[in-house]
């Protein structure tokens, strides 16, 4: 095949149906780390939804981004839809930081001379803030949320439960902290847990989670002071596990609010751990009354591949 110029061409595709993308990893600072993310920069107004989730499909990674002009208007905002292999995200953490990073980093979004540019993307949220900057020649991007997590106030299971669920004993669970259900556009159940031993320990039973109807599960145990170690499986979304969970940090931010102090916080939390792709998110946020506001996520984001889809 490599004899022909363009392998594209023998497959006699319409060039109106080929497609630019990119990939990189988001919240690390080398390649193969973080989570991996497919970026389709300048997707036309002719695909479809049907076509969107083939190629979240196709691509399989935790999510996959397409971007298109914002409804807006504004030269710096983009209109972008997130999918998993399963479903339509309405906000995302790691696509939002990742996709805002990748259009700068190709110019469809300029940056200053300093390699800084602000950005908004249009999600089903609402307009998203993002700050691009080079931290240390690396590619560095904060979101800031558009509204505040919320709790959701729906019942959850039994901690005995979700412990049998998670392989682990009850005693494993946070005795300090209840179960609870949060969200930030997509809905998490947060199982607090003893120790970060026990989060590493924990094996998803998805078969009975699954048929428990069970959602995105998001685990976090204290490592130091400011600091998580977390993990999140979704497989109702497809996503077997998730090296980094933007919108879960941002979710995790109303929980935590409710036992921290009034003022400003900040939280690093690594994930992707047990998976071989160790994540790094930076958390902050400012509570008040056991509210968190201000909610702004931030990471790390390595460019790893371009490469050309044909429909």
């Amino acid at each position: 095949l490599y004899r022909y110029a363009n392998l594209l061409d023998l497959m006699g595709s319409d060039p109106k149906r080929i497609l630019d993308f990119v990939t990189a990893d988001v919240f690390t600072t080398r390649r193969f780390g973080g989570n991996p993310l497919a970026v389709f920069p300048r997707a036309p107004a002719s695909l479809n939804d049907a076509d969107m989730q083939a190629i979240a499909r196709e691509m399989n990674l935790s999510e996959t981004v397409f971007v298109f002009p914002a409804k807006s208007g504004d030269a710096r905002a983009r209109r972008v839809r997130i999918f998993t292999p399963a479903a339509e995200l309405p906000f995302a953490g790691h696509p939002t930081v990742g996709a805002a990073a990748m259009l700068v980093a190709l110019g469809e979004i300029a940056a200053d001379s300093d390699g800084r540019a602000e950005l908004v993307l249009e999600e089903g949220v609402g307009p998203v803030p993002v700050a691009v900057e080079h931290r240390s020649d690396r590619l560095w991007a904060r979101l800031t949320c558009p509204k505040p997590p919320a709790e959701l106030g729906v019942a959850v299971p039994p901690r005995g439960v979700v412990a049998a669920f998670l392989g682990l004993d009850e005693a494993d669970l946070d005795d300090g902290a209840a179960i609870e259900a949060w969200s930030s556009g997509p809905a998490f159940t947060m199982v607090p847990l003893a120790s970060p031993a026990a989060v590493a320990r924990a094996l998803l039973d998805r078969a009975l989670w699954k048929r428990a109807q069970g959602g995105n599960l998001y685990l976090f145990a204290e490592t130091a002071h400011d600091r998580l170690h977390a993990r999140m499986f979704a497989p109702v979304l497809g996503i077997d596990e998730d090296p980094a969970t933007g919108s879960a940090a941002v979710a995790l931010a109303g929980l935590l609010a409710k036992r921290l102090t009034d003022g400003p916080h900040r939280i690093d939390i690594a994930q992707g751990v047990e998976m071989g792709r160790p994540s790094h998110m930076e958390l902050e946020f400012e509570v008040r009354g056991a509210t968190a506001i201000s909610v702004s996520l931030g990471g790390a984001v390595v460019p790893v591949s371009e490469g050309r889809l044909t429909l």
